[in-house]
């Protein structure tokens, strides 16, 4: 049997057996990425609202700038704000670095511009005379907005789903400024790094299976919310 494949299985035989430092890691790992699109995505929802519902100076800009921001890469976050929270650092008082809450702020950096790009496009589809007919009825600006946010629900969550799984599989983020520390801020993308790192590649393999698994998932339900929203429009 080759070594690749003695790993294999040795990893299954870890998820399987309920590891107690494999399942902490899996568990931190959802912890941080769930708190941060709960953040991130409320204010994220309502800045796109405002760029598709209202004509103000600088809209464009600000699109473009959105738009622009999905594509910087994780590390340079990661080093940004390792800088920002460093003890020289403006923020350096805060003693956030190497935290979890250090990684939740890099992870909601990451993931808002493509919330708000993705929240962008799906509201943009929707039709105007329901935010209007709301308005011109005398509804509350809240209920009107929470109306336009109900017919664009499946592309929203679409894009929420989307979002998590791009910040939950980032490394350079969550390296820079959690440290990897065990039981503390080790993830599973900086504890695949490490234990590759390391040439121990049974957790490495298992935790890459769990980032798989949850991709599929992620996918399949993105599917079926599409088409969910494909058959009520």
């Amino acid at each position: 049997m080759s070594d690749l494949s003695h790993a294999t299985i040795e990893a299954i035989k870890l998820l399987c057996s309920g590891d107690a430092e494999i399942w902490e890691i899996i568990i931190l790992s959802f912890s941080v990425s769930l708190r941060a699109i709960v953040i991130a995505a409320p204010v994220a929802i309502l800045i796109a609202f405002c760029l598709a519902y209202f004509n103000f100076t600088g809209r464009r800009f600000l699109i473009s700038l959105f738009n622009t921001a999905m594509a910087i890469p994780a590390v340079v976050v990661g080093l940004t704000l390792y800088l920002l929270l460093s003890n020289v650092g403006p923020l350096g008082s805060l003693r956030l670095l190497f935290t979890q809450e250090a990684m939740i702020m890099g992870q909601v950096l990451l993931c808002f511009p493509l919330l708000v790009a993705l929240s962008h496009a799906s509201l943009q589809a929707t039709d105007r005379s329901s935010w209007e007919t709301a308005i011109t009825l005398g509804a509350h600006p809240l209920r009107a907005i929470l109306t336009v946010l109900n017919e664009a629900r499946f592309a929203l969550m679409a894009a929420i789903i989307a979002a998590f799984g791009r910040i939950i599989a980032e490394v350079g983020s969550s390296m820079m400024v959690g440290g990897n520390i065990l039981h503390y801020t080790r993830n599973i993308p900086t504890a695949i790094a490490l234990e590759t790192s390391k040439g121990t590649f049974a957790q490495g393999i298992a935790l890459g299976i769990v980032l798989l698994l949850l991709a599929l998932t992620l996918n399949l339900f993105i599917s079926y919310i599409q088409g969910r929203g494909e058959s009520s429009s």
